[in-house]
């Protein structure tokens, strides 16, 4: 079976077949024994030993790994699931200006961005306040931003547009 491994945006495919496990068409001696009573797994990657734990996070082939206390978001999907996904994504994908609304009630803190800027997604471009806490609402993609809506010490509505990138 081959997968798909998005690890911090990078994709990597992984097979695991009856003759061993290859990751990026390379072959890999690897184990994973679980450790009675824990949620923990050793991982042996070679003569390399790791602990691990991995929780399930919300969609299909998502969990979050603990590698020897390091954090890492992953997504695994069987070809054909990635495939579809990416379909899925492309058709849904909108074109045109993508507007920043605010995400609740608050209270424009500071502006990060400025018309004509080159931003890539998350960027962040303007700082809220909102039930005491300061949200930072970033680029949700690549572009350039078109217009700036809204300035310091401004009270917005949610869904109210701040921004808006081309």
């Amino acid at each position: 079976m081959k997968y798909i491994v998005d690890l911090n945006g990078q994709r990597v495919p992984v097979s695991i077949s009856d003759a061993g496990i290859s990751v990026s068409d390379r072959p890999v001696v690897a184990e994973l024994t679980a450790i009675d009573g824990t949620p923990a797994r050793i991982l042996r990657v070679g003569d390399r030993i790791h602990r691990v734990v991995a929780r399930r996070n919300g969609a299909r082939g998502a969990h979050v790994l603990w590698i020897d206390g390091w954090r890492f978001e992953v997504e695994a999907l069987d070809e054909r699931t990635r495939a579809i996904r990416d379909r899925a994504a492309a058709s849904a994908a909108h074109s045109g200006p993508s507007p920043i609304v605010a995400p609740m009630p608050g209270m424009i803190v500071r502006v990060l961005g400025a018309v004509g800027d080159r931003v890539v997604a998350g960027t962040p471009l303007v700082v809220m306040e909102a039930m005491k806490m300061e949200n930072e609402l970033r680029a949700p993609g690549d572009g350039t931003v078109a217009e700036i809506l809204v300035r310091p010490g401004m009270a917005v509505e949610k869904g109210q547009v701040l921004a808006r990138l081309t």
